[in-house]
């Protein structure tokens, strides 16, 4: 009854020229997009209004709400059952990586719900139980490149407060050479979040590491360092 409440909200918010702008994007990613076309605020108003009538289920009937959304395949439903389950945050057990993990392989197709995902619910899964980096590690290794870019951007959370800045650089590594535009943003983005804590330790990686780092990674990761550390790495560009 929920969903198909949610739904039904989604349909009234629905822009036809923003659907239509949003597919043309989408399409770069995957074949058939599925898009109402709302902004992204609007669709977290609605998923903060709907979660408040959702608050007192368990977790587990939470979890199977999102479920339920993810499988429509619409971006804008992918946007609600992640935004719930960060809001569940409190609750999370290390088992909910796996959980996590089959989202990410199943559900995302593009770079918007890859970041949606793991700059929220997951990263904070991951600073809550470090111990599950290893595991994340292994997606650098994979075939999907939102695996890999997961790899890298899962981290963001943990490093905005100062946490896994080792794991950082030895995920940078792994990804250090991949040949995904999507991929050399991700890892790049990491790399910058981490230079607003550690600008003297991410200059000195990108320094150590610019001659096997594609460019695009590279203006990703100096961008928020001081001018005179952007100007050294930018030498030979």
């Amino acid at each position: 009854m929920i969903v198909q409440e949610i739904r039904n909200e989604l349909e009234k918010h629905s822009n036809a020229e923003e659907k239509e702008k949003r597919i043309r994007w989408e399409k770069q990613y995957q074949e058939k997009p599925k898009i109402y076309g709302i902004p992204a605020p609007i669709v977290r108003k609605i998923s903060s209004r709907f979660f408040q009538k959702i608050k007192r289920k368990t977790k587990q009937e939470i979890i199977e709400l999102g479920n339920d959304l993810l499988e429509s395949g619409y971006s804008e439903e992918k946007v609600i059952a992640f935004d719930w389950a960060f809001r569940l945050r409190k609750l999370h057990e290390k088992s909910d990586f796996l959980l996590y993990e089959m989202w990410l392989t199943k559900h995302v197709h593009s770079w918007g719900t890859c970041d949606d995902l793991c700059t929220h619910a997951l990263g904070a899964l991951i600073l809550q139980f470090p111990d599950c980096i290893h595991k994340m590690r292994k997606w650098t290794r994979s075939k999907n490149r939102w695996a890999r870019r997961a790899s890298a951007v899962s981290l963001i959370y943990s490093i905005r407060r100062k946490k896994h800045l080792r794991s950082i650089f030895e995920t940078a590594d792994a990804l250090l050479s991949d040949p995904d535009k999507m991929v050399q943003k991700g890892y790049g983005w990491m790399l910058k979040e981490a230079s607003n804590k550690y600008p003297e330790a991410v200059f000195d990686y990108v320094m150590k590491n610019k001659k096997e780092m594609p460019r695009t990674a590279l203006r990703y990761a100096i961008e928020k360092l001081p001018p005179k550390f952007r100007r050294e790495a930018m030498k030979g560009e």
